[in-house]
């Protein structure tokens, strides 16, 4: 979910300052001491004033984020963003998927997307799925973002941690990918419980000016001549021909 803050945590008797980090699948607080709250585990979660107070098995955690984050938070746990929605799927997306996903992944784009091509697309589109195995895929990156709209974003989706490390598509080689194909990586999104999706997008310095449509435009009215009308010579009358 990517929320961060600093602040006053308190779990029993102990109390630090440190930094809490609300992710995907956990609440984190890293101070004096440490503790991970699996989101799916949370019993009770309440704001008072300033505070979230978030209770689980491993006890009762108290954060003074402040009365606006704090409700912020709660909503977000509450009611966390579907993947779809993390991937920025707008129902006027097109979008492109190159490699093998996840079926359900495929259904959830399909049903939100405006237009979903399987394979590298032939014109450009707002979003790009691609899927690497091995480091031998990303060499694929660079003509794959080509097919990108200025705004649009690239979304490699390689194994986590060590599973991709292994096989050369770890977060190190992607970003190396991403960035030696003229991208920046933005940000990183549990894809599933075994994938991680990296995001790349095109500078904003690099990004080409595109001129929105309006509609049909108006003809242009005629200019009129600035120059002086050519007179017609007046013909004259015939001589009458004079008596003798």
């Amino acid at each position: 979910m990517g929320l961060e803050a600093r602040c006053e945590a308190s779990l029993g008797l102990r109390r630090s300052p440190g930094r809490a980090q609300l992710e995907t699948a956990e609440l984190i607080f890293r101070g004096a001491f440490r503790v991970q709250v699996p989101l799916p585990e949370i019993q009770s979660l309440n704001v008072n004033g300033d505070r979230l107070i978030v209770r689980w098995p491993g006890g009762t955690l108290t954060l003074a984020l402040g009365a606006a984050p704090a409700t912020r938070w709660a909503e977000k746990i509450r009611r966390p963003p579907s993947r779809i929605d993390k991937l920025g799927v707008k129902p006027t997306s097109r979008a492109a998927v190159v490699g093998e996903l996840d079926p359900s992944f495929l259904a959830e784009l399909t049903a939100r997307a405006a237009a979903v091509t399987r394979g590298p697309p032939g014109a450009a589109v707002d979003l790009i799925f691609y899927a690497v195995g091995v480091g031998a895929d990303l060499g694929r990156v660079r003509a794959l973002a080509r097919r990108l709209e200025p705004d649009g974003a690239l979304w490699i989706v390689r194994p986590k941690g060590r599973a991709g490390a292994d096989e050369g598509v770890g977060e190190a080689e992607v970003r190396a990918a991403g960035r030696g194909a003229g991208l920046v990586d933005v940000k990183v999104a549990a894809f599933s419980a075994t994938h991680t999706a990296d995001k790349f997008v095109i500078p904003l310095g690099a990004r080409r000016a595109v001129k929105p449509t309006t509609g049909t435009a108006r003809s242009p009215r005629a200019r009129r001549s600035t120059s002086a009308p050519a007179r017609t010579p007046r013909r004259r009358a015939p001589a009458r021909a004079r008596g003798g």
